[in-house]
């Protein structure tokens, strides 16, 4: 693979021990950060070199929590008005996911990773459902992430709302899949196990579940009490809190990502911690929704991992930590979330990605080359601490100019450099949308 310098920018590091550099310059090698140093120290012919002057070197930004097939519903406005969130679902996305064909489930989902080169974002965690065409589902949304060159962590959600057979074969999919990204094991895709919510899920599935994700070593990715909907129907239906039913059965852990936590008690936040279970927070799907704020201050203070995930809202990940520091500030007050906004998307959703890739979020020899460039002139000092200041409140009303994964130019000068043709895919995503809307 080609060599790359990136020269004349400002490169934050990002990690536990952030660091902005001035005067340095980034060599990447093979897919890989092979070289930080002062900027005269690279001599000789590199087979590119990129001049950001006035720009910011930094990590690629990772989504935590993304649902890809959601891209089906934009502009539609066949589904009945929503009081809360049951009818949310069922009036929109249950009846959505029924509709989507194995096409719809590739199309819907490059869309999503074409604009997440356009704003940085070069890992995503995603969670699928298309109950009426499942096998091979998810082989066609690594299709479409290996197409547009990104990383991606995929899951099925199994759920028991279509019926038995449907719950199998979800489940199979999930084996299945799991257990070809990793025998591929390239840092470029891997498996999770997905499942809908404890309110979708019975005992005799949710057993199952656990016995396959815990045969093939794997995390689960699970909707955890999103809604108050989930803990009336866990206490009414199983004398317990959902938290708590998940760890009866196995399915938390430290590979495991329990998805909102809007609504998780004390006694549940302690589970999370000492079962390590990443939290992934989704301030904007949670606003949308009308589901309440998730406490993120009061969980990281007891020591949770919480992330940052996007729920198919965008896949702007600047746009969504801003709105998880205005939660913060709306559900506490206007002193308290600031880091802790800040550090779930720079330092946790590496941490989390980490345990199913390796060498992530953070400019280090011999981590990944996963990087976004973008404009930005600092106004004011910059430096590591107050980076977090600048990213909120100045970077991220930037663009980004160069997206950069696994040592692959995927756009530069803000102009895409795939060999798909994002105007084709469009037009072909916007006549199979129109079919499913016909259906829906």
């Amino acid at each position: 693979m080609k060599n790359i310098l990136i020269k004349n920018g400002i490169i934050a590091t990002l990690g536990e021990k952030n660091k902005v550099l001035t005067g340095q310059a980034l060599l990447i090698e093979n897919g890989l950060i092979k070289k930080i140093a002062p900027q005269k120290s690279f001599k000789g012919k590199y087979a590119k070199v990129i001049d950001a002057s006035n720009k910011l070197v930094m990590p690629g930004f990772i989504n935590a929590h993304m649902h890809f097939y959601s891209t089906f519903a934009r502009g539609l406005g066949k589904a009945a008005p929503a009081r809360n969130f049951v009818e949310i679902l069922n009036n929109l996305w249950w009846r959505l996911d029924k509709k989507l064909t194995a096409a719809d489930s590739y199309y819907s989902a490059v869309i999503p990773l074409i604009d997440a080169i356009r704003k940085g974002t070069t890992t995503i965690i995603d969670h699928h459902a298309s109950p009426f065409a499942i096998p091979g589902s998810l082989a066609a949304v690594e299709k479409a992430a290996r197409e547009t060159g990104l990383r991606a962590c995929l899951c099925y959600e199994v759920s028991d709302r279509d019926g038995k057979e449907k719950a199998k074969e979800g489940l199979n999919e999930n084996s299945a899949f799991i257990a070809a990204a990793a025998a591929k094991n390239d840092n470029m895709i891997a498996g999770m196990f997905g499942l809908h919510a404890s309110f979708t899920i019975s005992d005799e599935t949710l057993e199952e579940a656990a016995y396959r994700g815990h045969k093939l070593g794997t995390g689960f990715h699970v909707h955890t009490a999103e809604s108050q909907a989930d803990q009336l129907q866990c206490e009414s239906h199983h004398k317990l809190r959902v938290v708590e039913r998940l760890r009866d059965f196995g399915i938390l852990g430290r590979k495991s990502i329990a998805a909102h936590c809007v609504h998780v008690n004390e006694k549940e936040t302690d589970i999370l911690k000492e079962t390590e279970t990443a939290v992934v927070h989704n301030p904007q799907s949670n606003a949308n929704n009308a589901v309440g704020i998730a406490d993120i201050t009061g969980m990281m203070a007891k020591g949770v991992l919480v992330g940052l995930g996007t729920d198919a809202m965008t896949v702007n990940m600047l746009e969504e930590v801003r709105v998880a520091l205005w939660l913060q500030h709306l559900k506490r007050d206007p002193s308290q979330g600031f880091l802790e906004a800040a550090q779930a998307l720079l330092v946790n959703n590496a941490k989390i990605a980490n345990r199913y890739f390796k060498g992530l979020g953070e400019l280090k020899e011999g981590f990944a080359a996963d990087l976004a460039i973008m404009d930005y002139i600092p106004p004011t000092p910059m430096d590591s601490s107050n980076f977090a200041g600048h990213l909120i409140f100045g970077i991220s009303q930037s663009a980004v100019d160069t997206t950069i994964a696994a040592g692959k130019v995927l756009m530069e000068g803000k102009k895409l450099k795939l060999d798909l043709d994002e105007a084709e895919v469009s037009k072909k995503s916007a006549e199979l949308a129109k079919k499913l809307w016909s259906r829906f």
